[in-house]
Parts: structure tokens; C-alpha cells; sequence
């Protein structure tokens, strides 16, 4: 089958997989000392490449894969981070998320959690 009119004949879309974790999930980073609330998600890396390749190649994840956007915290500041799903997993610690921006964004769900308001969308 050919390719629809303006796409490359060799050009192949990426695989997307639905992601591990969902907006309003506190994850923590596997390998560096941080937690924070998913607030958004893209389905693969969506970050410049000179982000990417700054990262130790050891450690550099795959683009293929979803990447979170993070309203995240360590033990002495509150910031956003870009996180692969492969560095990821869920926070189980029930401690309170202080990051300010987490309740001007999203409601509490009554779970440990949080949810988008009612008619936002990601």
C-alpha cells in the first residue's frame, strides 16, 4: 500500500502504548532521591534533543516510550520534571505531597490521589 500524499515511503510512525501511570498518581523516580504527581503525559519523548543528550548515556532512556511531566519534589525543593516511564514507579509511602502546584491543578480524589476538575482535559 502506498504512503498517503506528503509522507516519506520509508517513514514509519512509532508504536504508542497506553501509558503505566495516569494523571493525578504520585510515582517516585527509581534511581534519583524524588516523588511527584503526574500531571501530564506524552504518549513518546517530546523534549529537545540537547535534553535528551544530556542525560549519561548509562542512564539515557529510550525515546519510544511514554514521558511524564511531573509536579515533582525532593527533600528540599519543589519543581517540574520530565521523566520516562522506564524510571518510574508508583509512590506506596502515603506521605503528603507539599508541592504547591498540585492543588491549583488538581483535585484531591479521596484515595492518596488526584484527579483532573471535572471538564479539563489533559
Amino acid at each position: 500500500m502506498a504512503p498517503p500524499p506528503g509522507v516519506a515511503a520509508d517513514f514509519e510512525a512509532p508504536i504508542i502504548r497506553q501509558a503505566m501511570f495516569r494523571i493525578g498518581e504520585v510515582v517516585r523516580h527509581k534511581h534519583f532521591p524524588f516523588r511527584g504527581v503526574v500531571f501530564d503525559v506524552d504518549p513518546v519523548f517530546g523534549n529537545t534533543e540537547e535534553w535528551w543528550q544530556s542525560i549519561p548515556e548509562h542512564i539515557r532512556p529510550r525515546k519510544d516510550q511514554p514521558f511524564y511531566h511531573l509536579f515533582a519534589e525532593n527533600e528540599d525543593h519543589e519543581y517540574v520534571a520530565y521523566v520516562s516511564e522506564q524510571n518510574l514507579e508508583l509512590d506506596s509511602t502515603g506521605e503528603a505531597v507539599r508541592h504547591p502546584k498540585v492543588t491549583e491543578v488538581l483535585l484531591a480524589d479521596g484515595a492518596g490521589g488526584w484527579r483532573l476538575p471535572p471538564g479539563q482535559l489533559n
